[in-house]
């Protein structure tokens, strides 16, 4: 079976590395990339969930273990983590990722890739009995996503999630699966005609917890138009901050910033889609979106709509 090993979350070309402790925990650390004061820091942190977090174990280097984010997120004073592997589901990792920071909310999910055998509702169906309930997200496909194979051009197997136009069998099957588990539906990387045509049988099926992953990202790339359809059907939007210090970081921040006034600060989620090897550790970068979101114009109710509110919602957190 094909996988990729690449990964689509900008990187850094030049950044000096330090360590950095944590309890008995030492983390390498890419310095640079967190801005802002520790305390302008730690206030958008405190309490804030992020839905998008990758880490080890995984088959491309990543910075940090799901152990160690749990553990750096915790120390950050966050309130939660979503664990995210595009290729092997984390809710086991999750389920000892809380016993190593105990008072954390973790959570784990399942992309349905090819090596969990596509749009695969036995899958979905195992990831609710695995021990602690902490598989909460399904991503309907991401690098083996139909739309992502033919984004980048490349001649391999994919997962497709319709054909001519109307949803496949076994993709209302995957959302039957979540809607009777309550659980989230995550678009992935899917294209935007299709993550809507998601969306509305999702609708149909009451699930009742949704997000368009990355909206404005190669390869969902949705306009504005679409997302605020998407978050009239009932779903978050979500907007990852990746890494600033890219070179485009400052436009996409600014269209970022416009998008979501256009959309509405009540059905948008901002996440960091950070744990790459040469990226800021996730809660590092994380900040650093929300302090350059709070420079353009949010306000901290705003940020906390969007960090704290949303994404507990959206993990039906009380």
């Amino acid at each position: 079976m094909h996988t990729v090993t690449r990964d689509f979350t900008w990187t850094v070309t030049a950044a000096l590395v330090v360590c950095a402790t944590v309890g008995a925990l030492t983390i390498p650390v890419v310095v640079g990339q967190r801005g802002g004061s520790a305390d302008e820091v730690a206030q958008v942190l405190a309490g804030a969930i992020d839905i998008h977090v990758h880490s080890d174990p995984d088959n491309v280097p990543r910075s940090l273990d799901g152990i160690e984010a749990a553990k750096l997120a915790r120390s950050k004073g966050m309130r939660g983590i979503v664990l995210k592997n595009h290729y092997d589901p984390t809710a086991g990792l999750a389920y000892l990722a809380r016993k190593e920071a105990p008072g954390l909310e973790v959570f784990g999910g399942i992309d349905l890739n090819l090596t969990v055998g596509g749009m695969n509702a036995a899958a979905v169906e195992h990831l609710t009995q695995v021990a602690g309930g902490w598989g909460r997200v399904v991503w309907m496909s991401t690098f083996d996503a139909e739309n992502q194979v033919r984004f980048s051009k490349e001649s391999r197997p994919f997962v497709s999630v319709a054909r001519g136009g109307t949803l496949l069998p076994e993709t209302k099957a995957v959302i039957a699966a979540i809607a009777k588990h309550r659980l989230v539906l995550a678009t992935g990387h899917v294209s935007a005609v299709e993550g809507l045509m998601l969306l509305r049988e999702a609708r149909a099926q009451r699930v009742e917890h949704m997000v368009v992953t990355h909206a404005m990202n190669a390869p969902v790339l949705m306009d504005v138009p679409q997302m605020q359809e998407a978050a009239k059907l009932g779903a978050f939007i979500e907007f990852v901050g990746g890494s600033l210090a890219a070179a485009d970081a400052q436009a996409r921040m600014d269209r970022f910033a416009d998008a979501i006034r256009k959309v509405g600060v009540q059905s948008c989620i901002l996440s960091s889609d950070l744990g790459q090897k040469a990226n800021a550790l996730p809660p590092d970068g994380f900040a650093a979106f929300l302090l350059a979101m709070r420079a353009r114009g949010f306000s901290a109710q705003d940020l906390d709509r969007m960090t704290k509110e949303n994404p507990a919602r959206l993990l039906e957190l009380r």
